[in-house]
């Protein structure tokens, strides 16, 4: 039995086994043999994942996909439900592996809930857009740099694993896809507000073609002339400790 692909949930089907495989080889097992699938699909993934630990989770927002995973798969953990909305805690598992397909439409927001729940996650192998993975993974000084690359990369290091042609998906999407890698780096935490970084950040980029006192001039201090080498730049050429480096400038009692 073949699901329909339901639009309201983003759904493509990945169809070639090769690639699955590709995926699942990439999971650091030995670092954590703790598995949470997002939207598992037909279970394209599941079935490599089963081999891979005997700590799988899956967690999938269509109950035509939970009901096929069932029979499929009786001995699998299957939570019914919108990741997005779910209670990671609730897993009970202090650290865990993220692995998916991810749906084109919402896998930034899957981002920044990883972001959210980062002391618990301690890699990341997921399907992305092509652009998208870009943008995680790309460096200072390019044009793709933005927020999630910065955001993401305090927390990770990110490497690009494999692009995947349309034809593996059905149906067919409208853009090319790639596949990442994200692990969890030793940083508890930034030695700044992180609340504060990410306001920075995002401000930073809000018009990225101007320099960074263009960009902050709602902020206060920047006429503080340690800060001038700085905010002279545009927020594409500072690194990810420049960003920390300003945030600490800008906020220096908000540790």
């Amino acid at each position: 039995m073949a699901l329909k692909a339901k639009k309201i949930f983003g759904q493509h089907f990945l169809k070639n086994n090769d690639i699955c495989k590709r995926i699942t080889n990439n999971i650091d097992i030995k670092e954590c043999d703790n598995i949470l699938e997002i939207g598992p699909g037909e279970g394209a993934l599941t079935k490599y994942l089963i081999q891979k630990t005997n700590n799988l989770k899956v967690i999938e927002i269509d109950n035509d996909a939970s009901d096929l995973l069932k029979k499929k798969f009786s001995d699998l953990y299957i939570i019914s439900g919108d990741f997005l909305k779910y209670n990671l805690s609730q897993i009970r598992w202090k650290k865990y592996t993220i692995v998916g397909n991810f749906p084109y439409n919402i896998s930034t927001q899957i981002l920044f809930k990883i972001l959210d729940n980062k002391n618990s996650v301690s890699q990341v192998i997921g399907m992305f857009q092509k652009e998208v993975a870009e943008r995680i993974c790309s460096s200072p000084k390019s044009k793709k740099y933005g927020i999630p690359s910065v955001l993401i990369q305090a927390f990770f290091d990110c490497e690009i694993l494999f692009d995947v042609k349309r034809e593996d998906f059905m149906p067919v999407p409208n853009v090319d896809s790639t596949v990442i890698k994200l692990r969890r780096n030793q940083k508890i935490n930034i030695n700044c507000d992180y609340n504060k970084f990410v306001q920075v950040v995002k401000a930073g980029f809000s018009q990225r073609r101007k320099k960074l006192k263009n960009a902050l001039k709602n902020f206060t201090k920047l006429d503080d002339n340690k800060l001038k080498p700085i905010i002279s730049k545009r927020a594409e050429e500072l690194s990810v400790s420049q960003f920390i480096q300003l945030t600490n400038m800008l906020f220096p009692n908000k540790k």
